[in-house]
């Protein structure tokens, strides 16, 4: 192991940052008063038996979520948010408990533990095992683990040893220094230092039905302490190599000390696939009741370079019995006593904790800067945050929670938050957190994946190209609705405007007149040609309303010539068309089903009698759901050539102030990504347009499609007079169905992954 990290301070000392990352978490659910929930895990979440991300822990009342290795903490951290986000959204008028420490808990025997059946029923045999040995109470008790895995390149820095040889050395020194220093993540991080007056736990050091409330005054973590949720005795183990490890554990089982190993409750264990070392599990971290996933991402940082300064440290002593009992009497210690902010050592009057734990920082950032590791800046100021803790202690989770809950109350406290925290998922449902820089379908479809225990690989991050797979199957999606559904002969005919609606009007569906030009001195020579009619100028290739211009009757040469110049920007062929009379419905379908409707407004400001309209544009913009680039369910209101130009035709300019009431319309087109309000019309169109829209798309062969559709009276029968299809659209974004200005969410996200198979 030497030689291996001379050699990665040679090489490659950035490699030590790469690696996996993973999240567990656990909460329970509970009533608006903060009594522990007694209805079985929703079915609306999955089966808890083989779902991959939500499931149960040991109570059919405590939510387990599971995020799968990703390559980023932060990564990790959002697809946690989004996990407890679906949970919110299928547990009614229930919220999480953000605490460590229980809620309200019933009497012992009405605490529901989790239920599996059939070939999972072993998992509750071993709950009924937990109940009788620990009782119920101790196992309401939540945390956070946090799994972190070094990167497969960095073995490959010492070809003396084979990586089977190497990775277990690495892993065990993480290890028992982990033992060794864990203490000061406890004081750091530490945050169930009180519980309510009437927590109790089952015998444990001579507390026999004893209340937990008044042991630790002055503590920082009744969870990792001598009354939280461990072994009742200190399990003796052999450090000192991997198999020698195994092997004690091994004994403890034959023993009878531990049902398996699955019941050694180490705060760190080493995880294995297949006998082939993994990752490690770091399991003493409590849940943090002021943020909303129970943890901030500067301690997830630290926590890992942590870890990876355990692997630099000097082992100056043996981690035998003795100094495994020393390390856990010190522990408990830190426990029961830590939140004095100018605490000192037990065994030294003369030295304050707080000065250990930032000697120890400065030692961490000495050590990376030894072997030539420079952090990134964001690593940087999470390293400054944590080591701030130890110059202001008070600024400590532990203290701010005893304050607040001294306060308030403990239940009053936490239910404060747990409201709030689901109040924002709710404000927030449509991200999934990690990802907001792509695409917001994408981002949707992703979460519905989330949902059903899909398993998802982004394949390229920027054109938003993902896999979606489990156990049986797997697709390939650009996007969120271009899919393997659709043949690309399809797709290429609705990109061109003009061959789709050659191909509908064959088929006796009624389509814009008009013609194609690949000239732009052509096409501005027929101004005469349409002068007197109502027309649409737009590119005949493009999408999400680029280029598009809608001119009125007598509109002069000079209009016609400048919509023409801007269509040809964006395409080598151009559309003119004659105007459908109508409003504009969006209809999109799968499986050639229409399954949403939307009527799509211009893009408009509403008067007020004070403001400009360039004024009203800024405040509208002002709204949290609008934003740029499909990121948001709204996008924001622009006020550039397009919208001048239009203002111009209606005899605006962005400095005029509208009347009280009055509505200013921007744009005559009206698609979402140029700012405009989608309204959910689904069940209030007459079904004759539902059978034109699937019979376009049974010619077309497309399965997946959005299709805009011109309306005069969506009460009315659909005749050849009063609706015509203006385009159909290959890639079209399924946000504005799932989170209309107004109206349903239509879930085009679960009904796509339905389609998929899924």
């Amino acid at each position: 192991m030497e030689q291996w990290l001379k050699n990665i301070n040679k090489q490659a000392p950035g490699l030590l940052l790469d690696g996996l990352f993973g999240l567990e978490k656990e909460a329970l659910r509970v009533d608006e008063k903060g009594l522990l929930s007694l209805f079985p895990h929703p079915k609306s979440l999955g089966d808890k038996s083989t779902h991959a991300f939500i499931t149960t822990d040991f109570s059919e009342s405590q939510i387990e979520l599971i995020s799968p290795p990703m390559s980023t903490i932060k990564e990790a951290l959002g697809f946690i948010e989004t996990a407890q986000d679906i949970v919110f959204d299928n547990i009614d008028d229930e919220y999480l408990w953000p605490q460590s420490l229980p809620c309200l808990l019933p009497d012992s025997h009405m605490i529901p533990i989790a239920k599996f059946t059939g070939d999972h029923s072993g998992k509750q045999d071993y709950r009924e095992y937990l109940l009788d040995t620990y009782g119920p109470e101790v196992q309401t008790f939540s945390g956070i683990h946090f799994n972190v895995s070094l990167s497969d390149e960095i073995w490959t820095l010492d070809q003396s040893q084979e990586r089977s040889d190497l990775k277990p050395i690495v892993y065990m020194k993480m290890m028992r220094n982990f033992i060794r220093y864990r203490w000061i993540l406890i004081w750091l991080f530490g945050a169930s230092p009180i519980a309510d007056g009437s927590l109790k736990v089952k015998k444990i050091d001579g507390f026999d039905e004893k209340k937990i409330h008044p042991v630790c005054l002055e503590g920082v973590s009744i969870r990792s302490g001598r009354l939280g949720y461990r072994n009742h005795e200190l399990i003796e183990l052999d450090y000192s190599t991997w198999d020698r490890f195994k092997k004690s554990i091994d004994k403890h089982v034959k023993a009878g000390r531990l049902i398996g190993p699955q019941e050694l409750y180490l705060p760190i264990r080493i995880k294995t696939i297949n006998d082939d070392i993994s990752h490690v599990e770091v399991r003493l971290l409590d849940i943090d009741p002021f943020e909303q996933t129970g943890i901030n991402i500067d301690t997830l940082r630290f926590v890992h370079l942590f870890l990876l300064h355990m692997l630099l440290i000097e082992e100056r002593d043996v981690l035998d019995v003795d100094k495994q009992k020393q390390i856990q009497d010190f522990q408990d210690w830190i426990c029961c006593n830590g939140l004095q902010s100018d605490g000192v050592l037990p065994n030294d009057s003369e030295v304050k904790i707080k000065d250990v734990v930032r000697s120890f920082i400065r030692q961490m950032v000495d050590d990376f800067e030894k072997i030539g590791l420079k952090l990134p800046d964001c690593y940087v100021d999470s390293l400054a945050k944590v080591e701030s803790l130890s110059i202001v202690p008070d600024n400590r989770v532990a203290v701010r929670l005893v304050e607040n809950i001294q306060r308030e109350g403990f239940v009053a406290f936490h239910m404060k938050q747990a409201k709030k925290f689901k109040l924002q998922a709710q404000m927030q449902g449509y991200q999934f957190h990690g990802l907001e820089d792509m695409e917001l379908s994408t981002q949707l479809l992703l979460r519905a994946a989330l949902h059903r225990g899909v398993h998802y690989e982004i394949m390229d991050r920027q054109e938003n190209f993902i896999r979606l797979f489990n156990a049986t199957k797997e697709e390939y999606v650009v996007q969120a609705t271009k899919t393997s559904l659709d043949p690309y002969s399809v797709v290429l005919m609705m990109e061109n405007k003009t061959v789709t609606k050659k191909v509908l009007n064959r088929a006796g569906i009624h389509v814009p007149s008009g013609n194609t030009y690949d000239s732009l001195a052509k096409a501005k020579s027929q101004y005469v040609v349409y002068r007197s009619h109502k027309l649409v100028v737009k590119p005949q290739s493009t999408n999400f309303g680029l280029g598009i211009t809608i001119l009125h009757p007598s509109f002069s040469e000079s209009d016609y010539a400048e919509a023409l110049d801007l269509a040809f920007r964006y395409d080598k062929s151009v559309l003119v068309e004659h105007f459908i009379e109508g409003e504009e419905y969006r209809i999109f379908l799968i499986d050639k089903k229409v399954v949403a409707v939307l009527k799509r407004v211009p893009a408009n400001v509403l008067g007020d009698g004070s403001h400009t309209i360039k004024q009203l544009v800024e405040l509208k913009n002002l709204d949290p759901l609008r934003g740029k680039g499909y990121r948001t369910p709204l996008e924001k209101l622009h006020l550039g050539a397009e919208e001048i130009f239009f203002l111009k035709q209606t005899g605006h300019t962005p400095l005029d102030i509208p009347k009280d009431g009055e509505v200013v319309y921007l744009r005559e087109n009206s698609n979402i990504s140029t700012g405009g309000d989608s309204i959910d019309y689904t069940d209030d169109i007459h079904p004759s347009y539902y059978a034109i829209a699937e019979d376009a798309a049974q010619v077309i062969c497309v399965e997946i499609t959005g299709l805009d559709m011109m309306i005069q009276d969506i009460k009315d029968v659909a005749s050849d007079n009063n609706y015509g299809i203006i385009e159909m659209n290959f890639n079209p974004a399924i946000h504005i169905h799932c989170f209309p200005y107004k109206g349903k969410n239509r879930k085009l996200n679960e009904k796509i992954l339905t389609s998929l198979g899924f």
